[in-house]
């Protein structure tokens, strides 16, 4: 098996011990994305901010991956309070192109750094990662 992990500059930093992304062959999982602004570290305010915010963050570890929004096949969607549905679902609908992926929405007792959205997901892509993507481990050889 290999496994790329994918790191780019465009998107917040793991907070904590994971990768932005990983790649095996053309499946990549996308690690969990909160509303940090990748130039400040700082979360945006409101819950309108930091949904854009996190569609930016997504996007930029997609291409950094080799692929784009519209190659997410399924997105979990975490939010600290219901009540923000539909304000996260119409930043997402004009965001993905149909058809949408495949998603699963909860409601959390609390997200990191106290956002109020994070979203995680599942890609396919066929090319390899741009050169903003930074593969850093390759696993093919049982390394």
């Amino acid at each position: 098996m290999t496994k790329t992990i994918i790191q780019t500059a465009a998107a917040p930093a793991a907070i904590g011990p994971y990768s932005q992304a990983v790649r095996s062959g053309n499946t990549v999982y996308l690690s969990g994305q909160i509303g940090l602004d990748p130039a400040t570290g700082n979360l945006r305010d409101g819950v309108q901010a930091q949904a854009r915010q996190v569609v930016d963050n997504l996007r930029a570890v997609a291409e950094a991956a080799g692929g784009a929004l519209d190659d997410i096949v399924k997105i979990t969607l975490l939010l600290a309070d219901m009540a923000d549905f539909t304000i996260v679902n119409e930043i997402l609908a004009s965001s993905f192109a149909a058809p949408y992926p495949a998603r699963a929405t909860y409601q959390v007792a609390a997200l990191p750094k106290g956002a109020r959205v994070e979203i995680e997901g599942v890609m396919i892509v066929q090319h390899p990662p741009s050169a903003g993507g930074r593969p850093m481990f390759d696993d093919s050889k049982g390394q």
